[in-house]
């Protein structure tokens, strides 16, 4: 596979868990706690390939988001922006370290991004979001962590060299 085709893996992937996230699921009150599944992702490729899913790609992808899924237009961009900044900036602390590491990582990332989410909807609608919504999405997130971060790993493992990018980078 042609290098400038396999460095867009990272952000095709994310690209189609937006659009993995957006299909309508006929359940009563599923789009409430529907998982974000982009930020699976985007905090797997901050830690470990950050010059494969940089800044820009995160941008669009949060726009994507945000146009796709109907909240308010900068809600998810300011979300993936800020997750992608935090990961990237303590990549260090998990790069090596165990699954249970990584895992747990993305739950302490993942329910900031979760609050950060309901604040901002919060403040754009002018009144306190329910709470309840928000942490079974968290939880639901969490939960399928693994899966999403399985593939993430497999995809990593297939294309790219095993070593991650410096921290530096």
């Amino acid at each position: 596979v042609d290098q400038k085709v396999k460095e867009t893996i990272p952000f095709l992937f994310t690209f189609v868990l937006v659009l993995i996230s957006i299909i309508p699921i006929r359940v009563p009150g599923y789009a409430e706690i529907a998982p974000v599944l982009p930020l699976i992702s985007i905090y797997h490729w901050a830690i470990y390939r950050p010059t494969l899913l940089p800044l820009w790609a995160v941008f669009i992808l949060g726009i994507l988001y945000d146009l796709l899924s109907g909240v308010p237009l900068g809600l998810y961009i300011l979300v993936f922006l800020s997750v992608y900044g935090i990961v990237v900036s303590q990549r260090r602390f998990i790069i090596g370290k165990s699954f249970l590491v990584y895992w747990l990582g993305y739950g302490i990332i993942a329910l900031g991004a979760a609050l950060e989410s309901w604040f901002v909807a919060s403040v754009w609608y002018a009144s306190l979001l329910n709470l309840q919504s928000i942490f079974f999405q968290y939880l639901i997130s969490f939960g399928i962590f693994p899966i999403v971060a399985w593939i993430s790993l497999r995809l990593q493992q297939a294309f790219f060299r095993q070593e991650p990018d410096a921290p530096g980078q």
